[in-house]
């Protein structure tokens, strides 16, 4: 912040002393800075999305592999905090179709036989798994080639876990056919909830401002006892999801402003006026040389020009904000570490531009600024007695309306 506001006053010494010859500062986004984090009711979304999945086990392998795909769906909400990382929660149903023997799950005893394997005969099941799942999310278009709003693709790359329960067909006897399905723990079946790690690659078509479509490529290692083998097995799960999501709130990112100087035009007229005025300058220097040459022959001690004191520093707020936010945070941290290596009492005063809002508004602004800035600093570790807080109803530039936002600050002297 404080690179952009020395630019915003070279821009404004270089427009006063050249505004004939060039055109007003210009304000534009600098993504080379970051970019503003949003609130926190922004850059949510919604998705539902459904496709199929299928079992890669060793006994599955038994199985053709039409006969091993299974309807997969989930729905889920999400949020973005920055343009690059992101979390959603949701909950999602499983299909599982594959092979097993009579003491896996979803085994029946009425299907055919698929083969044996090492002395085992397998016939064909069939359960569900439903649950739920967190996953983290990182966008590497983003990443990559640098964000960029209303992009049509975004390649997302996720990982994350889930916990599921298990739900097969009921059956009390070997000739059993119910078809009411229930859920498949008990004493019988300690293992019907089950765990499972995922990744994946989110392929997202932005198709309107808040829709996008979503094609959903995953690779899951699930937690079944589905073999029969009398323990939990990690069970191999690729699919593939096709579905919409919809954003809502502001869905995009800004960075922060800053000032552009105008290119000047060399002319012959802007060099000899260049020219006239380095004269200028030269007879003036002249001139001070000889009246001080002329005090010393006097003996007259030359007068002292008190030099005006910086400030240790200036904290900048957004328009109409009084919470200190982006690098501004880093801005106090680094003047409380100074505050505490010093003795010095210190003055903070609070700005606001006026050249929006009203009086009333603006000395709330004034009063809410200097009084964040002073409990951060006390929060840092700096005596609240060192700190004089203050407001001032001025402005503390005169740039004009096109630079108010060098005058919404905090600024920070030693005390006299």
């Amino acid at each position: 912040m404080k690179k952009i506001t020395l630019l915003a006053f070279a821009c404004a010494m270089f427009m006063g002393n050249f505004s004939a010859s060039a055109q007003e500062v210009t304000y534009v986004e600098d993504a080379a800075q970051g970019y503003l984090f949003n609130r926190m009711q922004d850059n949510w979304f919604v998705e539902v999305d459904g496709g199929a999945g299928m079992m890669m086990s060793t006994w599955d392998a038994k199985q053709s592999f039409g006969k091993r795909l299974g309807l997969k769906g989930q729905v889920a909400v999400g949020k973005w905090f920055s343009p690059l990382i992101g979390i959603r929660l949701g909950g999602e149903f499983n299909q599982m179709i594959g092979v097993t023997n009579k003491y896996g799950i979803g085994y029946r005893p009425w299907n055919h036989a698929i083969g044996t394997y090492e002395g085992t005969t397998l016939r064909p099941s069939k359960f569900n798994n439903i649950g739920g799942f967190a996953d983290v999310m990182f966008n590497a278009t983003n990443w990559i080639c640098g964000y960029k709003p209303g992009r049509f693709y975004n390649a997302v790359v996720y990982g994350g876990i889930g916990v599921h329960w298990v739900f097969e067909h009921e059956k009390t006897g070997a000739e059993s056919r119910g078809n009411d399905w229930k859920y498949a723990g008990g004493e019988k079946n300690p293992h019907s909830r089950n765990l499972s790690a995922r990744v994946g690659l989110l392929n997202q078509f932005h198709v309107a401002k808040n829709w996008a479509i979503n094609l959903d490529l995953r690779f899951e290692l699930m937690q079944e006892h589905a073999d029969g083998a009398g323990h939990k097995t990690w069970i191999e799960y690729p699919s593939a999801l096709i579905g919409v999501a919809y954003k809502f709130n502001k869905t995009e990112w800004n960075a922060p402003v800053v000032p552009v100087c105008p290119e000047v035009k060399y002319t012959d007229a802007y060099v000899d006026d260049l020219r006239a005025k380095l004269e200028a300058a030269n007879q003036n220097i002249a001139n001070l040389k000889k009246q001080l040459e002329d005090c010393r022959k006097a003996k007259v001690p030359a007068p002292v020009v008190e030099k005006e004191e910086a400030p240790l520093a200036t904290i900048y707020f957004p328009i109409n904000v009084s919470k200190i936010v982006g690098v501004q945070k880093n801005v106090v941290e680094a003047v409380s570490e100074v505050m505490q290596q010093e003795s010095n009492n210190y003055v903070l005063t609070g700005w606001a531009d006026n050249y929006t809002g009203n009086d009333k508004i603006n000395t709330r602004l004034r009063k809410e600024r200097v009084a964040t800035v002073k409990k951060a600093l006390v929060a840092k570790g700096v005596e609240e007695g060192r700190l004089d807080a203050q407001i001032n109803d001025g402005n503390l530039t005169n740039y004009g309306a096109k630079c108010a936002s060098l005058d919404r600050a905090v600024t920070i002297y030693r005390a006299k």
